[in-house]
């Protein structure tokens, strides 16, 4: 069933017809796994269905991307299955909330994230700021996921009335995973021969971008960032025409190439809802590490960032 309220019919088909698709964007070199597909791993990933959930958040947050201080202890969900990310630190609000009207069948329980210090709390920059709110998947599994078992992961997020969400053009919110791929590197002055192989982790992800008509244009307008292309460069994907809830996925194949997807509504991903498949950043993934979300805003002390709900993150491998 899909259900997601229209927005903007007046801009509709100009919204359609602004689909854009990167220069080689959609590769012939792997046959994209669908995210969901295969088994899901009870061990990480959460439902939010327990009514006593609770997230700890151990202030004040890190701020080592401003100041280096990552002040811990460190925030993190009562379950185990959540913690702060020390280099942005974590959401203002984490909290339960009722999963909003026409969520996943059965489901009571959603997660609100929401930010109004994005920085230094008391101190505002009035630019760009992003908190991280990560899932604990390595560490709960005691290692990462090998690229060769296609793990994938799924999210469904609620859009809530465009007239609620910060009046700001620039990314709002974003789904990313963490991946790991060995790269050779070469100190200066050393030989070729003298190289060696090291770990580089790297993020792809998939952001709910808004350019507000106050500053743009003469309507609101939204759409699917893509974090990345070969050369790490974020590319826009599928407009956003409709809010209520949306899935989104990515998933990772045993040739290191990462698949994204997204689809308004609440069914299962399908191939038609593939947007893309990159080797991001040039890298070919060994191993998925684990998976986060951005909430964003301009840190100006005034004014929150949008209110994101997600439900029921989850984390698949065909093996």
């Amino acid at each position: 069933m899909r259900t997601a309220r229209r927005w903007f019919p007046a801009a509709r088909a100009a919204l359609t017809s602004a689909l854009v698709l990167a220069s080689g964007m959609i590769a012939a070199h792997a046959e994209p796994v669908v995210p969901g597909t295969g088994q899901k791993l009870a061990q990480v990933g959460d439902d939010f269905e327990d009514e006593g959930w609770e997230y700890l958040f151990n202030l004040p947050k890190g701020t080592r991307d401003i100041d280096e201080q990552d002040r811990f202890p460190a925030g993190e969900a009562a379950n185990g299955r959540w913690y702060e990310g020390m280099r942005r630190g974590q959401p203002d609000v984490i909290q339960r909330v009722p999963a909003p009207e026409g969520g996943l069948p059965g489901s009571r329980g959603a997660l609100l994230l929401q930010s109004l210090w994005t920085g230094i709390p008391g101190q505002p920059r009035n630019y760009l700021g992003q908190d991280d709110l990560i899932a604990d998947v390595n560490y709960r599994l005691a290692g990462t996921i090998p690229a060769a078992w296609s793990p994938s992961v799924v999210v469904r997020v609620f859009l809530p009335p465009v007239d609620t969400w910060e009046n700001r053009t620039g990314p709002h919110f974003g789904f990313r995973t963490a991946l790991e791929a060995n790269v050779v590197k070469s100190p200066p002055g050393v030989r070729f021969s003298q190289s060696r192989s090291e770990t580089e982790t790297y993020w792809p992800g998939i952001f709910i971008e808004f350019q507000s008509k106050a500053s743009e244009r003469d309507y609101d307008y939204a759409y699917l960032r893509i974090r990345a292309n070969e050369k790490g460069e974020d590319f826009r994907s599928q407009p956003i025409t409709t809010t209520g809830w949306w899935t989104l996925g990515m998933s990772l194949t045993p040739d290191g190439m990462v698949h994204y997807y997204a689809s308004p509504g609440i069914d299962a991903l399908t191939p038609a809802d593939h947007l893309g498949s990159q080797y991001a950043y040039g890298f070919r993934a060994e191993a998925f590490k684990t998976f986060f979300f951005n909430v964003c805003n301009g840190d100006d002390g005034r004014n929150w960032s949008t209110a994101w709900i997600i439900d029921d993150p989850s984390v698949y491998v065909v093996r």
